[in-house]
C-alpha cells in the first residue's frame, strides 16, 4: 500500500479523537477550529530565553548577516523557480515531498525514518531560531505549539502581533530571516558532517559495483528487480561503479528492452519515459553504491556510516530546500514579509502593499503550475 494511505488513516484518526475529546484537551492547550487543529504551550519560552541570553550580541549580528544572506537567497530561489519554466513539463522545479511516499512528478523519495527525523530538525530549527530572535528583539511570545492544517503538519512559535507590528524594521528583518537562515545554516553544518562521514568510508570500506535502494511502484522493474540486489551487468555492459553505471543507463531510450544482470540472475526489462527527461530510459530503480568491508578492525560497527551519511544527507536536502523555498517573495511565507518591509524603506503602505499582492499572486500561480505540471 502507498505510504500517503498511512499517513491520511493516521490523520483521519487524530481528527476524530480531536473531534470527540475536544473539550477535555482543550483544558490541555488544544484548539479545534476546522480546518486546523493547534496545541498551544508557554513551557518552552524560558528554554528560547535561555538560548537567546547565552549571547545575545553573537545572535543579533549572526542574523545581521542573516538578513543579507535571506535576500540574496530570495533573489537565487526565485529566479531559479522562473527560469525553469520552460522545461515545466519535464523537469518541474517544485513537488510535494513526503517521507515514505512516491508523490507523482516527484523524482525524489524521501526514506520514511530519515525523512522524519529530517523534518523534525527543519521545524525546530526554524521555529526555535524565530522564538530566540523574538527574544533578542524584545518581542514577547505569547505560545509555542504544534498544528495540522487538514493533513499538513507544522510547528509555530507565536510573537506578540502588536509588538512586531510596532518594532523597528530592522527587528522586524531580523525576525523573519531567522527561520529560512536558521535552516539553510544546518544544511551548511550537515553538508560538513556528510563530506567528514565521507571521508572515513574509504578507510574501512571499498567500492563493489552497484546496488538497488528501491524499487519504483508502477516502474518498468516493480516486481522484476528487488531491493538488494547488486547490479554486474547492463546489456552485457560490465557495471563496476557508480560512475561506469550512470554513463550505461544514460545511453538508453524509451522502449529499450535492457538485460540486467544481478547475484541473482538475469532480468529483461522494456524501459519507459523518465519524468524528468522523456528522452531518456526509464528503468524505475533507485540505485547507490555497494561497498565491502575491508577493515574489521572494529567488527561490523564502521557500517553505522552509512546509516549517519544518509541521515545528514537528508537533513541537509530539507533544511536547504524548505528554508529557500520559505523566503520566496510571496505571503504568507517569511520573504513575503521581508520584501514588504524592504520596500517600505521608499514606498508608502498604499504603494508597497499592492506590489507586495501582485508579486505573490504570481508566485503563487508559478507554484501551482509547477506542481500540476508535475503530477500530469
Amino acid at each position: 500500500m502507498n505510504g500517503i494511505y498511512y499517513y491520511l488513516i493516521a490523520f483521519a484518526v487524530i481528527w476524530i479523537l480531536v473531534g470527540v475529546f475536544h473539550e477535555k484537551l482543550s483544558t490541555h492547550g488544544v484548539d479545534l477550529n476546522f480546518p486546523v487543529i493547534m496545541w498551544k504551550t508557554q513551557r518552552l519560552r524560558g528554554l528560547i530565553s535561555r538560548i537567546n541570553n547565552l549571547s545575545p550580541r553573537f545572535w543579533r549580528w549572526y542574523m545581521n548577516i542573516g538578513v543579507i544572506v535571506a535576500f540574496g537567497a530570495m533573489i537565487f530561489i526565485t529566479y531559479t523557480l522562473v527560469s525553469t519554466l520552460p522545461t515545466v513539463f519535464d523537469t518541474p522545479a517544485v513537488s510535494i515531498v513526503i517521507p515514505g511516499v512516491e508523490m507523482p512528478g516527484s523524482s525524489i523519495y524521501i526514506p520514511f525514518i530519515y525523512g522524519l527525523i529530517a523534518l523534525a530538525t527543519v521545524l525546530v530549527v526554524h521555529e526555535f531560531s524565530h522564538g530566540v530572535q523574538s527574544v533578542g528583539e524584545k518581542i514577547s511570545i505569547k505560545s509555542i505549539g504544534l498544528l495540522l492544517f487538514a493533513i499538513i503538519p507544522g510547528a509555530f512559535v507565536e510573537p506578540d502581533e502588536e509588538e512586531l507590528k510596532s518594532a523597528k524594521r530592522t527587528s522586524r528583518l531580523r525576525v523573519y530571516a531567522a527561520g529560512s537562515v536558521a535552516n539553510i545554516t544546518l544544511a551548511v553544518i550537515a553538508l560538513l558532517l556528510v563530506s567528514l562521514v565521507s571521508m572515513g568510508i574509504p578507510h574501512y570500506f571499498a567500492e563493489d559495483g552497484i546496488a538497488i535502494d528501491r524499487v519504483v511502484e508502477e516502474s518498468p522493474s516493480n516486481g522484476i528487480l528487488k531491493e538488494g540486489m547488486v547490479i554486474e551487468a547492463i546489456d552485457n555492459q560490465k557495471v563496476n561503479d557508480s560512475e561506469s553505471y550512470v554513463n550505461i543507463i544514460g545511453s538508453f531510450k524509451p522502449g529499450d528492452n535492457v538485460s540486467v544482470q544481478t547475484d541473482q540472475g538475469t532480468y529483461s526489462i522494456v524501459l519507459d519515459k523518465n519524468p524528468s527527461n522523456e528522452s531518456k530510459g526509464f528503468f524505475g530503480i533507485q540505485a547507490n553504491k555497494h561497498f565491502e568491508l575491508v577493515n574489521d578492525s572494529l567488527g561490523s560497527l564502521p557500517w553505522v556510516l552509512f546509516e549517519l551519511l544518509e541521515l545528514f544527507q537528508w537533513v541537509a536536502m530539507l533544511n536547504l530546500g524548505i528554508g529557500l523555498f520559505n523566503l520566496l517573495p510571496l505571503k504568507p511565507l517569511d520573504g513575503g514579509y521581508m520584501l514588504e518591509i524592504l520596500l517600505s524603506y521608499k514606498l508608502s503602505e498604499n504603494q508597497y502593499k499592492p506590489i507586495v499582492n501582485a508579486i505573490s499572486a504570481v508566485m503563487a500561480m508559478i507554484i501551482v503550475f509547477s506542481l500540476v505540471a508535475g503530477f500530469l
